[in-house]
């Protein structure tokens, strides 16, 4: 379920930087703004689940600390990307580098190493 909702939201991530960078009238739709909301919170309960049920805790263990440290900044950087008033090159710049931390998550993840870029 975790695995399978974070691809979701890297998708809805994905598209939505696709069309607020071309103006699309998609983005208005009511799917459109509640659907990433919805996967988004389902996949924050599995990631919980997933911590609790491995006995894992990102205070004792160095590469899920670094997972949260990196969702948060891709949290506010995506943030940027989809819901600012700044400049496009701004908000295109900030679509690309959240996506980049997205696969440092996904690496980190897989390796279980914070150093993922290196190993």
């Amino acid at each position: 379920l975790h695995m399978a909702t974070a691809a979701v939201s890297y998708g809805l991530f994905f598209i939505r930087g696709v069309w607020t960078l071309l103006g699309s009238p998609w983005l208005v739709k009511r799917w459109v703004r509640v659907a990433p909301h919805v996967n988004d919170t389902v996949l924050l309960g599995a990631a919980f689940a997933l911590m609790v049920g491995s006995d894992r805790y990102p205070w004792t263990t160095p590469w899920l600390l670094a997972k949260v440290l990196a969702l948060v900044l891709y949290i506010f950087i995506g943030m940027v990307a989809l819901h600012s008033d700044a400049a496009r090159s701004i908000r295109t710049t900030a679509w690309i580098v959240a996506q980049v931390i997205f696969f440092y998550i996904v690496g980190v993840a897989m390796t279980h190493n914070v150093l993922v870029v290196i190993a």
